[in-house]
């Protein structure tokens, strides 16, 4: 916070813009119980250790809403996205519950997440030195499905156990930006700090082949909120003393900063309708990552993507989904991606399906040549509206022989069976009667009236320059 803000008064360029552009939010300390325990006893013969806990036992790291195993248990059963969401998944209801078992602390850092529309996050700890990144939870060997084999990679083996994030090449990205601007943390070739180096010489590792954990904050962070969350280790000592504070800053300063730099690499934009107003909790779907975002109470998003090509969606409840396609440059600077939807008619259309009994309106497209299944089911409802027509004309004629005097019927009027197709004058040589007719085709016209609008209102989603609010990043110490 000092460096920030003397660079910023004495007019570093790099600082000025990191502050202008972005809102960085700085936690000191997350477990100042921890902290103020574990001074008091000094770093010396692992006194720190006591620390680790707040003053009523937890272990914030690993306090919070394990939302990973209820995600895979809702793939296993495919139940995902239709039922259950890829992204922002609620917080079970005994997690909120008063008797549960969660830190004070813990419901203060969600209730802080749920307010701002984080992008970025970095959460400190001690006691190594390498950038872990999610998930943090490994998955069961039996709930893991099938998946295409793959070549092995240098970096990591191909451990069934493990879960890559959708989002695994930008957590990956992220975690080596930090790891290569630090002075010393990818020198592992003396080993870790306390056992073999287990990020394979690079500094990085994912957290579910290194410490797998159950709830930890990076998994909650990222399957309930836009935010992309790592975890960062700043030196093998935990506890270090405050003669060797000033060189624990140099080996991390350029890091921070560079770190901090990536909320702006991806794409950026606005949603709106088509008057102007901005769309809150639209969703934005990157074609290619199964982990969708949302846009904020202003109908800005940010989405942090490698560089490359994307095509990328904006859907909204009401209205029709708009698709662009996104480059994604090597250079810092998000590319923005502005999107505007136009209304619905799917109100409308469930309102006549519901007027048709809920059953599927058939859309005729001219031009195309009818399957075998569409020409028979064309054939049955033909044959439905003969017999109506039917029906009624033995209804008008009842009613004219009840009026005339008692008369025996034609044989002609006889019903015929329902599935004869020899029993039946060519349909088009019979014309029905005037108010059934008109009944009928004022049906067909609204339904296909309502369609083609859909069609046409599909295409008018464009996209113009919009203000914007800035992205979000926070750092937060565990202070333990």
């Amino acid at each position: 916070m000092q460096f920030l803000c003397k660079e910023y008064q004495d007019g570093n360029p790099r600082v000025r813009s990191l502050v202008t552009e972005t809102r960085i939010h700085l936690v000191p300390s997350l477990n100042p119980d921890g902290y103020e325990l574990a001074r008091e006893a000094g770093s010396e013969l692992g006194n720190w250790a006591l620390g680790h806990w707040t003053e009523e036992g937890y272990d914030l790291f690993e306090n919070f809403p394990d939302l990973a195993s209820a995600l895979w248990a809702a793939e296993e059963r495919k139940l995902v996205p239709h039922k259950f969401p890829n992204h922002h998944i609620p917080i079970p209801e005994h997690y909120l519950a008063e008797d549960a078992a969660v830190a004070v602390e813990t419901q203060a850092v969600m209730a802080w997440m749920d307010k701002n529309p984080f992008v970025l996050g970095a959460n400190l700890q001690g006691g190594e030195k390498l950038v872990s990144y999610p998930f943090d939870t490994a998955r069961p060997v039996s709930e893991t499905p099938a998946t295409a084999p793959r070549l092995p990679d240098d970096y990591e083996d191909d451990n069934p156990e493990l879960h890559e994030t959708p989002d695994h090449a930008i957590f990956r990205w992220l975690a080596i930006s930090y790891a290569s601007a630090h002075l010393t943390m990818t020198e592992t070739f003396r080993g870790g700090c306390h056992t073999q180096d287990m990020t394979n010489a690079m500094g990085i590792v994912q957290g579910a082949k290194w410490h797998p954990r159950a709830g930890s904050m990076n998994d909650f962070s990222y399957l309930h909120t836009n935010c992309l969350e790592l975890s960062i280790y700043l030196g093998c000592d935990k506890f270090p003393h405050e003669s060797e504070l000033q060189q624990e800053w140099e080996n991390n300063k350029e890091s921070l900063l560079t770190f901090m730099e990536q909320v702006h690499r991806g794409i950026k934009g606005l949603v709106t309708d088509q008057q102007g107003e901005p769309i809150a909790n639209a969703t934005i779907v990157v074609g290619g990552i199964n982990h969708n975002i949302k846009t904020a109470s202003g109908g800005d998003y940010w989405r942090i993507l490698n560089p490359g090509e994307y095509r990328v969606s904006a859907r909204a409840e009401g209205y029709n989904p708009s698709v662009k396609t996104c480059n994604v440059f090597y250079d810092i600077g998000a590319t923005q991606c502005n999107f505007v939807l136009s209304r619905s008619n799917w109100k409308r259309i469930r309102e006549i399906m519901a007027m048709n009994g809920n059953r599927p309106i058939r859309r005729i497209v001219p031009g195309r040549p009818m399957t075998p299944r569409e020409r028979m089911r064309l054939r049955m409802r033909l044959r439905h509206r003969l017999r109506l027509r039917q029906q009624i004309r033995l209804r008008r004629l009842n009613a004219t022989t009840a009026a005339s005097g008692p008369t025996a019927l034609p044989p002609t009027t006889a019903l015929p069976s329902p599935f004869s197709s020899t029993a039946y004058a060519p349909w088009s040589q019979e014309p029905p009667t005037a108010g059934t007719w008109e009944m009928e085709t004022e049906t067909e016209t609204e339904v296909v009236t309502e369609l083609v609008t859909e069609t046409e209102a599909w295409e008018l989603g464009t996209g113009t320059a919009q203000p914007f609010t800035t992205a979000e990043t926070y750092t937060v110490n565990f202070g333990d």
